[in-house]
């Protein structure tokens, strides 16, 4: 105990001081990253902007894709002008998007505005990890980066939380909070000390070339793009909870059996993360995964720590894929939180290993450079989750474009969408048309055009990402040996 006691002695303030910003700064991403897609395609008249699938496809997609690639960057210009400087960038551009962001209602503006967001939290996160890399050394480095993903995944949990008790105020309201969180950044930036580092005499331009040379140099190693291409397609499946299943679970799932349960045992829950319409919030239970991460990852990671990375990484793909093509499969509310414990389980296996196992191939001289790298992949996985949510899941899951499809078919004369006739409006006109209760007219679409196909989608990306990784042990990996 003592020994456990004396580690955290050696950790400097700025590492307490770097992890407390994670937190807050994963606390307002995720409280508003959970709610966005439905905020972009939610009827106009819930407080949402009524986008197609597309559009939020695109936004999210390509947003968060450059959100992922910048940070070979913006990590070059923290080290050129200092992490303190750039963290209160960080924090001026984070906290303007955030203001920004409610007051923009067309496509165009969402999209700019996003973006703008996306390059606050790419200035942010490089700083943040080297700060934690360069305040532990050989002894502290496992405990602390530890510590620094437990933020990460109480922020990630608490987040959302916080943010959909906003949310019956208004949808505006979460991005004002979340503003308001990071901006309590700049208290303890404070406080910051700059970390002590390698001061290197040489211009912007020739960082930025000394970047470039470095991609050349990585990605001349074909064995670590494949393995990087690969892993794109693990996060692309994994994305989805994010980018698709909240707006799955809002337009198909019926969940007043799960809001008469807590409103029996715990009607306080009903309060914050109930509707009027005797639901439960989508984003309410795609936070379970959160959840399930913090109380298993400790047990999970015991159970996979005596496994090699690449199989660990099989076998958590494999599950993930699993959990994630169950939680599109039923309009059972328990059997999506089921479904989502499955997805976890296979996360808390599959993901950490990634880190793990990018630095075990990593020559010893290049070990931070292909670890730069590990965003790569996130950011294609982005992109082309973008693509799945929006695109393909307009096309076979949406339930405004498989109601305009029934409606054609019965030769309905149905007015087309528009700012003054939304997305319920045209749900509430054709279940006029058939008689039927908003309930009953999803029950009836859902039977009719099944749009739980959509798992199909999920299951062959995922399988496919760990087909290919299976085929890269065996024939790249193992056969070298």
């Amino acid at each position: 105990m003592s020994d456990k006691v004396s580690v955290f002695k050696r950790f400097p303030r700025t590492f307490w001081l770097a992890n407390t910003m994670e937190l807050f700064e994963r606390w307002a991403w995720y409280g508003f990253f959970m709610l966005f897609a439905n905020y972009l395609t939610q009827s106009s008249e819930l407080g949402a902007l009524g986008l197609s699938q597309t559009e939020k496809g695109i936004i999210m997609g390509v947003g968060t894709f450059l959100l992922y690639m910048l940070p070979t960057i913006t990590g070059a210009l923290a080290d050129k002008y200092g992490f303190k400087r750039m963290l209160f960038i960080a924090f001026m551009v984070y906290t303007s998007a955030f203001l920004i962001m409610p007051l923009c209602k067309s496509f165009s503006s969402v999209f700019i505005a996003y973006i703008y967001l996306a390059l606050g939290a790419a200035l942010f996160k490089p700083i943040i990890s080297a700060t934690v890399a360069k305040t532990t050394d050989d002894k502290t480095a496992s405990i602390g980066f530890g510590i620094f993903y437990m933020m990460v995944n109480i922020g990630a949990f608490v987040g959302p939380l916080f943010a959909l008790y906003l949310k019956k105020l208004s949808f505006q309201s979460v991005f004002y909070i979340s503003s308001a969180i990071i901006a309590f950044n700049f208290l303890v930036l404070l406080f910051y000390k700059e970390p002590e580092s390698e001061k290197k005499d040489e211009s912007l331009a020739q960082s930025l070339r000394t970047i470039a040379n470095n991609i050349k140099i990585a990605f001349s190693d074909k064995k670590f793009v494949i393995f990087l291409l690969i892993i794109a397609g693990f996060w692309t499946m994994y994305n989805q909870l994010f980018f698709m299943l909240t707006v799955f679970i809002d337009q198909w799932v019926d969940t007043s059996s799960m809001y008469k349960f807590f409103e029996i045992n715990w009607p306080w829950i009903i309060e914050t993360y109930g509707t009027e319409g005797n639901q439960m919030q989508a984003e309410f239970i795609t936070n379970f995964d959160a959840l399930y991460i913090i109380i298993f990852q400790i047990m999970v990671s015991a159970v996979v720590m005596r496994l090699k990375p690449l199989s660990s990484m099989i076998i958590g793909f494999l599950v993930c894929t699993i959990g994630m093509s169950l939680t599109v499969l039923t309009q059972n509310p328990i059997f999506i939180l089921v479904s989502l414990l499955i997805f976890g389980l296979g996360e808390m296996a599959g993901s950490p290993k990634i880190t793990e196992y990018i630095g075990r191939i990593a020559p010893k001289d290049k070990v931070g450079l292909y670890m730069g790298f590990s965003y790569i992949p996130m950011a294609i996985g982005n992109l082309l989750a973008g693509f799945i949510s929006g695109f393909v899941y307009q096309k076979m899951a949406d339930n405004i474009t498989i109601a305009q499809k029934e409606a054609k078919i019965q030769g309905f004369d149905i007015p087309e969408l528009s700012d003054q006739f939304t997305k319920n409006d045209y749900l509430n006109a054709l279940a006029s048309k058939l008689d039927l209760t908003q309930q009953q007219l999803t029950n009836y679409l859902w039977e009719t055009h099944h749009p739980n196909r959509i798992w199909i989608v999920l299951f062959s990306v995922g399988i496919f990402a760990v087909f290919m990784l299976y085929l890269y042990d065996r024939t790249l990996i193992r056969k070298k040996k």
